[in-house]
């Protein structure tokens, strides 16, 4: 989804995730670890923050627009997303599940201080809890750590109401949580699209496949339905 706001998929070519080590000889997987922010915050803190600073200035785009509008206007609608960028309620969204959590805001990992984080340009690296100077850590999911129970519950809920038409956005599908709505929605008989330039794990299991970015499919699809009705 954001993509189209300029900011890196890093599953992609050229990403973090193409390589087998960083620069510091260590799996990107590692080192965005829950492992290795407790105990080597200031590696784990480097990568993060050079992601953050690779989407630094960017903002929603019109899928994101279009997403939040179709919320507004039919009686229930859902996002689930693992983008952590916090664009889907930015743009206006209110059911959003953030699976992987939001990199917009912080935590102590020593007390309960919290703080948001608008931006990390002289952000210290890493950040100390003017609390108790412990570790600050984004509110995101990190590898080798569970999901958020809440989100997972919320996800459970609106799975078993169901929905008339679940689309895939942009996302390779690489986890079976991401792949479940689907899934789901096949077993139920309810209409899939997947929107995606790319052939996915998931394009061989919905109905409709556009391969489009986001921003333009979900912009044309909005379109026409408005002109239809």
């Amino acid at each position: 989804m954001s993509a189209d706001s300029g900011v890196p998929t890093y599953r992609g070519i050229g990403g973090l995730y193409e390589v087998e080590s960083t620069e510091d000889g260590l799996p990107i997987e590692a080192i965005l670890s829950g492992t290795m922010i407790r105990t080597n915050p200031l590696l784990t803190w480097k990568y993060l923050a050079a992601i953050a600073a690779a989407a630094e200035g960017a903002t929603i785009n019109r899928g994101h627009s279009v997403i939040a509008e179709m919320e507004r206007h039919f009686p229930r609608v859902w996002t689930l997303t693992q983008n952590v960028d916090g664009f889907h309620r930015a743009a206006g969204s209110q059911n959003v599940i953030e699976i992987h959590g939001n990199m917009r805001s912080l935590s102590c990992m020593g007390c309960t201080y919290r703080r948001n984080l608008d931006e990390t340009a002289g952000l210290q690296i890493p950040p100390r809890c003017p609390a108790c100077d412990d570790i600050l850590r984004p509110d995101v999911v990190l590898f080798e750590e569970a999901l958020p129970e809440d989100s997972l519950r919320s996800l459970q809920r609106q799975l078993e109401t169901g929905f008339s038409v679940v689309f895939s956005i942009g996302t390779s599908g690489l986890f079976p949580y991401i792949q479940e709505p689907i899934a789901a929605a096949r077993r139920r008989g309810v209409p899939t699209i997947e929107i995606n330039p790319d052939e996915t794990i998931i394009s061989s299991m919905v109905d409709y496949q556009l391969q489009l970015g986001a921003a333009d499919a979900l912009q044309q699809i909005w379109q026409r339905y408005s002109l239809a009705n």
